[in-house]
């Protein structure tokens, strides 16, 4: 409960009107639909501060040992005490929540995206891999290209329109704030912050190009005609083949800089724009409508799933397409010569859904749009976007090319199709999918670890407005209890499936409360943030040795499901951890495993034969409750 001073600052704050986002340059709605739409939803809540401290002593429980829990325990009584620092910062908190759209996103964009210093390859831009198609050789890769940009068009439309159907959590309607940033949105190097921009259906710049990334090489060609209509699918197609004809050998590979530290490639792009014919290139990229990178053949191995994988989270190396990507750019599709189809995309202005929702539209479109012949329009002739070197980015280049070859060699990659069973399998049951895969997970961890770990797991808040994530703590006091109960032969089947049920069940409830805006890591991190910007020492809570492993997450996971067998990827975010993602279809499962080869500790393929294992045992556990 907050004091009487707290609860009188509170009081005298009084409620700002809904306005657009300001730290997305350019990022503004027109009014339309959509704007009243953003202007109806309720704000993200400021938890109460003893429910965030009570459900943070149960979240680390399971990773502490008695006297570590201990001393925390103390450290969160402290700091939760009426009339203390929590309850002051609380106040604040809840005094910023009332002046702005969202206490959070600023903070979060910045946080966990713009004042990142590392590579967005690997560590924070995902790869998307889409069924593969039945082309093969460049002149299919280039038709099926071409089909894939009208189709995007085509969602396009319903973005500038705004008329994309209003996601729905059961009855209650979802923020579509991050649907409006996917589209001519860029995010630009800082020395020391980085920024995105977005030229969105609001803002003053209407861009009518993609870029086309071919050999190195890019190119701006515009996809609309005069009159703002999209181009037919031949005319693409015609564009598509001038791009491969201007570009018939590779060029010095500088969308290789954008793989590099943050700080590092915010010289270099300050340095390149200092060129007034680098600067027009910069510009045209950022503001592009999306990139289309057509890759080189790439050499697939024993492993294609792997591989195609690999080609759409980083490009496959310096040697193969790692040159023909601008990662910087928010979208950028990728057609392979083989079949290989997906998506890389920088994260900050979305998660994964939006981005999903787009790439289900785009393969409905690619199979099932007729051919449209276009003859009266004489599109604008693809534009070469040059970059100019000298010695000094020469340089950058080439250390670019070696720092980047370093991280693909040390990503383990492992998809995987599950085809025992499906989510039908859990509902049938009447468990929740989700938290079912969840508690295989931990099962499975724990069989090859023989303790748990920090798991996250993306829970949505788009429930408020401008929400994008938080924590859902998979590693429970229950679920841990169910793991060392199937490790212990002498515990009964009966006993080990009420524990299974409990673990389950606190799952759901657990991310129910997430989404609903009950989440207890942003919330800690504002009180946090409000700490430090308040001018105060960090308090004790935070330097404890267990809030830092409870940030240590060597599961990091999300589910991103999709109407067709595609599936997600992206690195771990520690050294000594593994990232998770999966699809679950109704009778299989798609998931894809990530490690780093340089940690000793994790291995990819160890932690999917485990997860079948562990799929295979819940199946087997509930199969005996008919024989009870």
């Amino acid at each position: 409960m907050l004091s009487r001073t707290a609860r009188a600052m509170v009081k005298t704050a009084k409620q700002q009107p809904w306005k657009a986002p300001e730290f997305f340059r350019g990022a503004i709605l027109p009014p339309g639909r959509m704007l009243a739409h953003q202007a109806s939803m309720p704000r993200l809540p400021v938890p109460a501060l003893s429910q965030t401290l009570e459900k943070y002593l149960r979240a680390v429980r399971p990773l502490l040992d008695d006297e570590e829990f201990q001393h925390t325990t103390q450290l969160v009584e402290e700091f939760g005490k009426p009339g203390g620092l929590g309850d002051s910062l609380q106040a604040k908190l809840q005094m910023r929540a009332l002046e702005r759209q969202s206490w959070l996103a600023d903070w979060w964009l910045h946080t966990a995206y713009l004042d990142f210093r590392m590579s967005v390859v690997l560590h924070v831009s995902p790869g998307i891999v889409c069924p593969p198609q039945n082309f093969n050789g460049q002149e299919g890769q280039l038709k099926f290209a071409a089909q894939m940009v009208a189709g995007l068009l085509d969602y396009k439309v319903q973005i500038d329109n705004q008329s994309v159907p209003i996601d729905k959590l059961g009855k209650n309607s979802l923020c579509m704030d991050q649907y409006y940033k996917l589209f001519s949105a860029c995010r630009i190097p800082g020395e020391r912050r980085d920024q995105v921009v977005v030229y969105g259906p609001g803002s003053n710049v209407r861009p009518r190009h993609i870029v086309v990334a071919h050999n190195n090489k890019f190119f701006a060609v515009d996809v609309y005609d005069e009159n703002w209509k999209p181009l037919s699918q031949d005319l693409i197609h015609a564009q598509l083949q001038k791009v491969v004809y201007y570009s018939r050998y590779p060029s010095e590979p500088v969308g290789i800089l954008t793989s590099e530290n943050r700080n590092t490639w915010g010289k270099i792009y300050k340095l390149l724009k200092k060129d007034k014919s680098n600067k027009a290139s910069l510009d045209a990229i950022n503001k592009s409508i999306f990139m289309l990178c057509l890759d080189q053949e790439v050499p697939r191995g024993d492993h294609r799933k792997s591989s195609i994988a690999h080609q759409l989270m980083h490009g496959g190396g310096s040697e193969l397409n790692s040159g023909n990507r601008w990662f910087d750019k928010t979208l950028q599709f990728t057609v392979g010569t083989d079949g290989a189809i997906g998506l890389t995309y920088e994260h900050s202005p979305a998660e994964g859904p939006p981005i999903i929702a787009l790439l289900d539209h785009m393969m409905d479109y690619c199979s099932q749009a007729p051919e449209v012949q276009e003859t009266t329009v004489e599109p604008k002739e693809p534009e070469r976007l040059p970059f100019t070197t000298n010695d000094k980015i020469l340089e950058a280049i080439d250390n670019a090319k070696r720092g980047l070859d370093v991280q693909v060699k040390d990503l383990q990659l492992k998809p995987v199709t599950f085809h025992e069973y499906g989510k039908g399998f859990p509902k049938s049951q009447k468990m929740s999918p989700d938290s079912y895969i969840q508690i295989a997970l931990q099962l499975a961890y724990y069989k090859l670890y023989k303790v748990p770990c920090a798991t996250y797991e993306s829970g949505s808040t788009r429930m408020f407005h401008l929400g994008r994530t938080d924590t859902i703590r998979s590693a429970s006091v229950e679920s841990l209890e169910f793991c060392k109960a199937m490790e212990d032969s002498g515990v009964p089947p009966g006993e080990k499936i009420a524990l299974l049920k409990r673990a389950i069940d606190g799952h759901k409830k657990y991310a129910q409360e997430t989404v609903s805006g009950q989440g207890i890591d942003r919330h800690l991190l504002g009180l946090k943030l409000t700490a430090i910007e308040s001018g105060l020492n960090v308090p004790d809570l935070f330097m404890d040795s267990a809030y830092e492993q409870a940030l240590h997450f060597k599961l990091s996971t999300s589910q991103v499901p999709s109407k067709y067998d595609s599936f997600l990827c992206f690195g771990p975010v520690v050294p000594d951890g593994y990232g998770f993602c999966y699809n679950p279809r109704e009778d299989h499962l798609n998931f894809c495993i990530s490690a780093f080869n340089s940690s000793p500790e994790t291995d990819a393929d160890k932690l999917a034969e485990s997860l079948h294992q562990s799929l295979l045992d819940m199946r087997e556990l509930l199969s005996t409750q008919a024989k009870l």
